[in-house]
């Protein structure tokens, strides 16, 4: 039985990360005539960095479409899996492939749109409430980065409210994965050269 759940955890490991590793913001760019969008502002492939070609409907598609990849990456294996925890497993991986896609030497994004599909498929109110807490936060600050530092923190604690023990299980990894993947970002937070939502600048390292 544990050699059975084994082979299912790192079947769903290997499906989440291959799901979570498509690179939508990169592809969106090139075919709209953008070029490598890792050659603009941050060089980052999520929808804040294709922001930043001025094209707000290509940044929502990307923002949706990697939501979409955490949000399938859980719904596949609860819907077909043997259990729960593959589902969860499988969500985590996605982003890790969404961070580290093998595609493009394991340089990719941040995680944060594909963390919040993965809370909102595992439990909507939980999703819900911390893309509330991203939305609240950027709104007033103008910051999509402390936004998202702001979600990420959250969704432990409403994972645990909301949710109960294996959601906040994976919440805490989530969190600690995406406020590390943003150190650059708190650094600049800190010394208050962080650009501001829609704002054009070079490659600095950014979002």
């Amino acid at each position: 039985m544990i050699e059975g759940l084994g082979w299912n955890l790192a079947v769903a490991a290997l499906a989440g990360y291959l799901v979570g590793s498509i690179p939508f913001g990169l592809v969106f760019a090139f075919c709209a005539g953008y070029g490598d969008i890792r050659n603009l502002g941050s060089g980052n492939i999520g929808a804040t960095n294709v922001l930043r070609t001025g094209n707000k409907a290509l940044a929502a598609a990307t923002l949706l479409l990697d939501g979409c990849k955490g949000a399938a990456a859980v719904l596949i294996f609860a819907r077909f899996g043997p259990g729960p925890e593959t589902a969860l497993v499988s969500g985590f991986a996605a982003v890790l492939g969404h961070d580290f896609p093998v595609w493009l030497r394991f340089k990719g994004g941040k995680g944060v749109a594909t963390s919040l599909g993965v809370l909102l498929a595992a439990s909507w109110p939980v999703g819900l409430a911390a893309c509330g807490v991203w939305f609240t936060a950027a709104t007033l600050t103008r910051y999509s980065s402390l936004g998202a530092l702001f979600a990420l923190a959250a969704a432990p604690f409403l994972a645990h409210w909301l949710a109960g023990p294996p959601l906040t299980a994976l919440a805490v990894p989530l969190a600690l994965l995406g406020i590390a993947r943003h150190h650059a970002n708190i650094r600049r937070l800190l010394k208050g050269d962080e650009p501001k939502m829609g704002r054009k600048r070079e490659n600095t390292g950014g979002d």
